[in-house]
């Protein structure tokens, strides 16, 4: 039987500018780009130069550190452009796209069949390793690694992200089919966390759990949390609900085909345009939302409490399915500082009235205040449904105590975990950062 979860701390954001149900195939990008930076403590090793042909699946570069993890081009075409950053650091690999796309063939295999060797194997090859995520530290998973849990997170919670149902129901072959490749990574169990009236109840080869409850319920840290909690030394690999199915699809096909379903949303949008659109990993994001004056409106690669902050000529974050457009906060609320003066704004406290009108918000960019002394309110345990104490967890990744780190849960979590504590502490710090920061030192003392 399974074990269901229930949630009962946290938070909904019931914000305007939700994507409708309707798909769109996005126009094709004429460049696309696969960004290092979006895989956290990865070094990449160029393979091809600038102004070499590739092809969609194709390796362009490889993990300095573990040159078995290797990344695909997500289209066919040439490579145009390195971009560098500081320290000649590589940002960004351009490729010029064909007008179709031309893939690399690896073969269709049966992971049910086949060695577990050759099912890890080839998601080396191909290019769709990095689509699996390690707990602790959320990074790149180690390719001689044996986690003691899969998850697979089919629940959205957060405000305006992409429904993963609507997004798979048309593709739960592959997604069976990249089920039952996970199986074969790991002696332990495969868990599928999904919504109540989800139509992937029935796949196979997992542990399917029904997840209820305010965000963060959709949060893989939080079901790993609620179902099989990492202790040191333990590995917890995640796996992205769309990123499954491409898995699946290379080894129906054999061709890692990058097929991203974006859910653009957002009180910036056009209303006739807030739908789900197919297009591929790393398209220009002016492709999706045309130009935008980023004056006024904040472009977010993501959902609004964890995505990138883009522009228009950059691209896609290689994870994300959602972009969502808010208004940037250059208007200030006359005497804003005072109680119920805004009544449109979620509140955890109840300051704003938007909890009695039940309506949906229209949010902007402010912080509504600037960075405060660091005091004991309770309001980050109140959106906190992990067994960790917030506070103490961040201000041990502030001194960088490493022993304290370990005692208050630093393995269990991830940036993405204190996203609401970003939003309703009045201290304003960034919690996010603070806990990457602390992640990174752990990656470092402790390996």
């Amino acid at each position: 039987m399974s074990k269901d979860i229930r949630i009962r701390k946290g938070l909904d954001l019931k914000l305007k500018g939700e994507a409708g149900h309707k798909l769109v195939t996005a126009p094709r990008s004429s460049v696309y780009a696969v960004k290092p930076p979006d895989f956290h403590a990865v070094v990449p090793k160029l393979i091809l130069k600038e102004g070499a042909a590739v092809k969609a699946g194709e390796i362009i570069f490889y993990s300095k550190y573990d040159e078995a993890v290797k990344f695909a081009a997500p289209v066919s075409g040439t490579i145009s452009e390195i971009v560098r950053g500081a320290k000649r650091r590589v940002m960004e690999v351009r490729i010029q796209a064909d007008a179709s796309d031309t893939f690399y063939e690896h073969g269709s295999m049966d992971p049910l069949q086949a060695d577990p060797t050759a099912v890890r194997t080839r998601l080396l090859e191909s290019g769709c390793w990095p689509f699996i995520i390690q707990r602790p530290y959320d990074i790149v998973a180690g390719p001689e690694d044996t986690p003691k849990a899969i998850f697979i997170s089919a629940y959205t919670s957060a405000p305006l992200a992409g429904d993963v149902d609507f997004i798979l129901k048309d593709r739960k072959e592959a997604f069976q089919a990249g089920v039952n490749a996970l199986s074969r990574l790991t002696e332990g169990k495969v868990h599928l966390c999904i919504g109540k009236k989800s139509n992937l109840s029935d796949i196979k080869n997992v542990e399917v759990h029904k997840v209820k409850g305010p965000h963060p319920a959709g949060n893989v840290g939080v079901q790993i949390h609620k179902l099989d909690p990492i202790n040191f030394g333990e590995k917890v690999w995640a796996v992205g609900a769309e990123d499954v199915a491409t898995i699946g699809n290379l080894f129906l096909t054999g061709k890692f085909d990058a097929v991203r379903t974006v859910a653009l949303a957002g009180t910036e949008v056009a209303e006739e345009k807030r739908h789900y659109y197919t297009t591929k990993i790393g398209a220009k994001v002016s492709d999706l939302v045309g130009e935008v004056n980023t004056q006024e409106t904040r472009i977010i690669s993501g959902d609004v409490l964890t995505g990138d902050q883009i522009n228009n000529d950059q691209y896609l974050n290689y994870y994300h399915n959602t972009v969502t457009l808010i208004p940037e906060g250059n208007e200030y609320a006359f005497l804003g500082w005072l109680p119920f003066t805004r009544n449109d704004v979620p509140s955890i406290s109840g300051t704003s009235l938007s909890w009695l009108t039940g309506g949906k918000s229209k949010v902007n960019t402010n912080l509504n205040g600037e960075e405060r002394a660091l005091v004991v309110t309770g309001e980050m345990e109140e959106v906190m449904p992990m067994n960790i104490y917030p506070m103490q967890l961040i201000k041990a990744c502030m001194a960088g105590d490493i022993e304290s780190m370990e005692n208050l849960g630093i393995y269990e979590v991830a940036p993405e975990d204190f996203a609401l504590i970003d939003y309703v502490n009045t201290s304003k710090i960034e919690a996010q950062e603070i806990i990457r920061l602390g992640l990174d030192l752990m990656i470092t003392e402790v390996g």
